[in-house]
């Protein structure tokens, strides 16, 4: 070894080592003590990366490692603590899911880094961060890993993170801002400065200065530029020094050789009056690239505002019922089944159930929609809204870490996570990119050295400066930012952003009936019972329907809710999801459902029933074999129905429904759809979708039901309408917040649109840089201007994509929907 370390010091650093053997490290195959975890880390991490020859040729001790690193694991060991977990840390049994604010985040790269060094820790089973939102949601195998460990690995990457609160992560954005500010704002006024010295210069303003003067001049400037290069552009630096240590390349690479490159020349000419020194170019340079920085990062927190603001409506304090008495409690403390009193004017606190009293909600948050919506007992309520008028006591139904705006954001941050394909294109390119302007930069220094060219180091600079790929990185995320936050404000939600790029590409759309094209508020029109009946047993037999119609969860239920169920017992029930429901009663064997679910569980023909007595019922009744009621329940087709299938007349429409022949035929005829399919069970829409997806076809399909899981899963794209049940929303890849469809004509428009400002975004980003590299490369470029030019290409970018944020709805083109090799529906 190059040098002596005395006997017990510490190998790392040559301090005294009061840990003895505690922290050892093999290096050669020798075992060495270290003084501190950190000391162990840092040499860890040496022999793990094959760097052991350092401590062979080093003349001088390392700096000691972070002392405090045990200190640093007992702080975020408390985040392990079940209690402390309970607020953000979502259990779904096998695995655990948190989101976390990042702070340090400044580009794609960023988010790739992160993704791919957390990707290859055991126990960590899926990472995806969202670098707009500068957050990442992170799902992990607690017996594995835990969540202190995870933090400190992130940590030790260089990104400080904590689990995600909206006030916390609102603060760490003003942080950020301020942060923003104060380098721009030292960068801009040095910027001024060093340019008044410079044109004094440049255009002889002063008269004949001597050397002398000249070199005074350049130290002033040195003296000015070297708070901007250490201070302003750390952000940069940072950035370039995660990746190369990740063993890859981002955008602040060429960015820090070009600010550096040009510093350390200056520092060495500064003396020499006739050399050429651009210390205000590194300066406007910096100033710049801050500036573009500096409204991107403004546009993503506005375009994520929006959904993450959410919380805010949430009250911090609720009014619970306790006996007689109101006590006010905190509105993250309530629990399932607690009963809170909401007056007028009032915000309810927590998802529930109105119990008692009603009242004008306004669910302008959730839905987009400002109209308030008449909700008495029974029905559900959302966190967040506002009662308008009236006074309502509600059961909570789920917890304030369940409610509804906390889904909305967990499902957003999702959907923001997964990229399209052109995103991931771009992402690439980006890198890609990089590796080119390097090189090309490289080629260009060579052959203006070999011409002679005294400007040849300059000339490098301005390529490096002006091909930077900053607005290639922010082509895409800027983008899908902004086209989540507009569809998030009109009540839409996406669970994946590559469903826009899905969407552009569908030929087919297919609506469930009930509850989709309909409101799925049912009534009994009409009633047939078997004639050796008594007019009693007929009534006894429509409560028992009520009774089991209570087990199901399909609108159709509905139709039977004011009906008194029968007294007796249910022994047994057994739901055939999409069919019906089979029970026992009374030691009697009921079937209640379709008519194809009923007919084949018929032990016996009936002569005696003709084929017309229960045409057009789609509720059937059997007991013990027997059929021995049927009901026609219908449904009112929704409002806005016939306008929105009128303004999707490109798509081949059809209607994809559990309910009979006859209904499914003439709400087709009402809204005029062709193409229908009656009396399906889960199985067979699954099967149809199935055959058009083998022909080619692209289907979009639109349900609520459980029974319409299966194929919302196995659709291209898929949409849960309103009030959907859990397994459907589960299943779907977009949720309308409202129970109205016309939210599909919103959602096909933008994307379209932001297809399509991407595709711009990349067209400018690459045409841009492709113009300037030559004139860069023959010296026509002088770097203040290449800095100048680079960002303005990153400013136009991003003002762009928030021009989707202010985009009215524009009529679908049937060109951009006819996907290839389809021919016209």
């Amino acid at each position: 070894m190059a040098i002596h370390i005395a006997e017990g010091h510490c190998f790392h650093c040559g301090l005294p080592n009061l840990e003895a053997e505690r922290y050892s490290v093999v290096i050669k195959q020798h075992s060495y003590s270290m003084c501190c975890p950190g000391c162990h880390a840092v040499a860890s991490s040496i022999v793990e990366n094959g760097l052991e020859s350092y401590y062979e040729f080093r003349t001088e001790p390392a700096a000691r490692g972070d002392s405090a690193l045990d200190n640093t694991m007992a702080k975020l060991a408390v985040y392990d603590e079940p209690e402390l977990q309970e607020e953000f840390v979502f259990d779904s049994g096998a695995h655990k899911e948190i989101q976390l604010t990042v702070e340090g985040i400044t580009c794609a790269a960023c988010g790739w880094l992160i993704e791919k060094q957390l990707a290859k820790v055991a126990g960590i089973k899926q990472v995806s961060v969202n670098v707009g939102a500068r957050r990442a949601s992170i799902i992990w195998d607690n017996s594995e890993i835990k969540l202190s460990q995870v933090l400190q690995k992130l940590k030790s990457i260089g990104y400080e993170s904590l689990p995600f609160q909206a006030d916390n992560h609102e603060a760490s954005y003003h942080k950020e801002q301020k942060s923003f500010l104060k380098k721009v704002g030292l960068s801009g006024i040095m910027t001024m400065q060093v340019m008044m010295l410079a044109m004094g210069q440049y255009f002889d303003l002063f008269g004949n200065i001597d050397a002398e003067t000249t070199r005074y001049f350049n130290w002033i400037s040195l003296v000015l530029t070297t708070p901007v290069v250490l201070y302003s552009g750390s952000v940069f630096y940072l950035s370039a020094l995660k990746a190369l240590v990740a063993k890859t390349v981002n955008m602040d690479i060429p960015v820090t050789i070009a600010i550096l490159a040009t510093y350390v020349a200056g520092f060495f000419t500064v003396n020499n009056e006739k050399a050429e020194v651009y210390f205000e170019s590194i300066c406007m340079f910096v100033f710049f690239l801050l500036i573009s920085r500096f409204l991107e990062h403004r546009s993503r927190h506005k375009a994520t505002q929006i959904s993450s603001n959410m919380l805010k409506h949430i009250p911090v304090t609720a009014n619970r019922v306790e006996g007689d008495a109101l006590v006010s409690v905190l509105a993250k403390q309530l629990r399932v089944d607690d009963i809170v009193l909401v007056k007028t004017g009032e915000t309810i606190p927590v998802d529930g159930l109105i119990t008692d009293g009603n009242g004008r909600i306004d669910e302008a948050m959730l839905t987009g929609e400002f109209e308030p919506v008449y909700k008495t007992q029974g029905q559900h309520v959302f966190g967040g809204t506002i009662n308008q008028h009236g006074v309502i006591t509600v059961k909570v139904t789920n917890t304030l870490k369940h409610a509804m705006v906390n889904q909305i954001l967990r499902l957003q941050q999702t959907a923001l996570s997964n990229k399209p394909r052109v995103a991931q294109v771009a992402d690439r390119l980006s890198r890609y990119f990089v590796v080119a302007v390097l090189s090309i930069s490289a080629l260009t220094y060579s052959f203006w050295t070999l011409q002679g060219n005294p400007h040849a180091f300059w000339i490098t600079i301005s390529v490096l400066v002006a091909t930077c790929p900053c607005a290639l990185g922010l082509a895409t995320p800027s983008a899908l930012t902004c086209s989540m936050a507009k569809l998030n404000n009109q009540g839409i939600l996406l669970k994946r952003a590559d469903a826009l790029e899905q969407l552009t590409e569908v030929s087919d759309i297919i609506f469930d009936k009930t509850g989709t094209l309909t409101h799925g508020e049912f009534s009994i029109q009409k009633t047939w019972y078997s004639e050796q009946l008594t007019k009693n047993r007929c009534e006894e037999l429509l409560s028992i329907a009520s009774s089991i119609e209570k087990r199901s969860e399909h609108p159709i239920a509905n139709a039977f809710k004011d009906i008194t169920p029968c007294a007796k017992t249910i022994e047994s029930v057994d739901i055939r999801i999409g069919m019906g429901i089979s029970t026992r009663i009374d030691d009697n064997v009921y079937h209640l459902g379709s008519a194809s679910f009923v007919l084949t569980e018929l032990s016996e023909n009936l002569p005696e029933l003709t084929p017309d007595a229960i045409n057009g019922a789609n509720v059937l009744l059997s007991e013990n074999g027997k059929l021995v009621a049927a009901f026609w329940i219908t449904d009112e087709i929704k409002q806005e129905a016939a306008e929105v299938l009128s303004k999707l007349d490109q798509f081949t429409l059809g209607i994809l429904s559990g309910d009979t022949t006859v209904n499914v035929a003439n709400i087709a005829k009402q809204l005029g759809i062709e193409v229908q399919n009656a009396e399906q069970s889960p199985n067979d829409k699954l099967a149809h979708i199935q055959r058009l997806q083998a022909n080619g076809r692209k289907i979009l399909m639109l349900g609520d039901g459980i029974n319409d899981a299966p194929v919302l899963a196995a659709s291209d794209v898929s949409i849960a309408v309103g009030n959907a049940s859990d397994l459907a929303k589960n299943a779907a890849d977009v949720i309308l917040l409202k129970p109205q469809i016309d939210g599909v004509v919103d959602l096909l428009d933008m994307a379209l649109r932001t297809k399509k400002k991407i595709k711009q975004n990349i067209a400018w980003a690459l045409g841009y840089n492709i113009l300037v590299l030559p004139f860069a490369m023959i010296g026509l470029l002088t770097p203040w201007m290449a800095a100048l030019g680079m960002s303005l290409s990153s400013i136009i970018v991003v003002y762009n994509s928030t021009r989707l944020m202010r985009s009215k709805n524009l009529k679908i083109s049937v060109n951009a929907y006819m996907p290839q090799g389809i021919g016209e529906s």
